[in-house]
């Protein structure tokens, strides 16, 4: 499912595209959320499998995922499975420390203490710092080329921007558009995968992109 976008106005780019990348972030929660949860449950396990097939392929042993929120892919089950499959590994949530700096990852096991921070999102209260080798990001709007819409706060790109890791956007396939309109300090993604599978994402040339347009 994709939208197309009405062309940008000469001199009016930033201001333009930010609007748009309001309403795409607009559009998909608003789908995401109004998707009854059996459906929802039902692309997560797709989404399962198509990770099943990716970390087996990139073997990791420590993880870092995201706790659900909004109405995200429950990914809890798959993390937990992916933990008792192998001895050893590590999964881990992100908490955030400062509010204009990269995040923390921390070691989480099912049952540890889960306090809310400042957006009502379990975090582990303490514990292990870690450096994941893979990160599961969640997705709003994407394209094809990894990058994502989050909820705006810069969270991620601050942390990608640091660390690394290999970053797979996870979302549904609902979100996907021809073009998030990346600002410069967007980080993309390496990988996405949706229900419809695992996609390697397809590098892109934004100053030439931004210069056709």
């Amino acid at each position: 499912m994709t939208h197309e976008h009405p062309p940008i106005p000469d001199g009016q780019g930033d201001a333009h595209e930010a609007a748009l990348r309001k309403r795409l972030r607009e559009r998909a929660l608003t789908h995401r959320q109004a998707m009854p949860a059996e459906r929802r449950a039902q692309l997560t396990l797709r989404i399962a499998r198509h990770l099943d097939e990716l970390v087996a392929r990139l073997q990791p042993d420590t993880l870092g995922f995201c706790w659900p929120y909004r109405a995200e892919p429950d990914l809890r089950d798959w993390v937990q499975g992916w933990l008792a499959a192998r001895p050893g590994r590590v999964a881990s949530l992100p908490v955030v420390l400062e509010r204009h700096a990269p995040m923390t990852f921390r070691a989480w096991t099912p049952g540890v203490p889960m306090p809310l921070d400042r957006h009502g999102i379990p975090h582990p209260a303490d514990g292990v710092e870690v450096q994941p080798e893979l990160v599961l990001v969640p997705l709003n709007a994407f394209d094809d080329h990894g990058y994502r819409i989050g909820y705006g706060g810069g969270y991620f790109d601050r942390t990608l921007a640091v660390m690394r890791t290999v970053a797979v956007g996870v979302g549904f396939e609902a979100g996907r558009v021809p073009d998030t309109f990346p600002q410069p300090h967007d980080r993309p993604m390496q990988w996405l995968v949706t229900e419809a599978g695992a996609f390697e994402a397809r590098p892109r040339n934004q100053l030439a992109d931004r210069n056709m347009r």
